[in-house]
């Protein structure tokens, strides 16, 4: 009978770590990048400029993530990168047309 408490007491210790031990990850295993979106960088927002047509936007910069189907007049893109599951950046940019031309832009970088 005790041996059957501790064969069921260890086994159960054996799970809870295994368990514990794969959330947490192994020491030196690598982790890859995990980028997500539309890769927006300064030099390809630079060169969108007030006064373009939507079609030159879209060949600088690529489709948008996020189209308003309720105002079209705003295009948004989102970029973010998950390094090793610790660091994340994240871009937001976001293009407002009016009169079918760049009106303005707003770029919001979160490290």
């Amino acid at each position: 009978m005790q041996k059957k408490s501790f064969i069921i007491g260890m086994s159960s210790m054996l799970l809870v770590l295994t368990i514990g031990g794969c959330s947490l990850g192994f020491p030196g295993v690598y982790r890859i990048d995990i980028p997500q979106g539309n890769l927006v960088n300064n030099s390809k927002i630079a060169d969108v400029k007030v006064g373009m047509e939507p079609r030159q936007v879209r060949y600088l910069l690529g489709t948008p993530l996020i189209t308003d189907s309720f105002n079209q007049n705003r295009w948004d893109y989102f970029y973010s990168l998950h390094k090793d599951n610790k660091t994340t950046v994240e871009h937001h940019v976001s293009i407002f047309f009016a009169d079918g031309r760049v009106a303005e832009i707003k770029d919001q970088l979160k490290p």
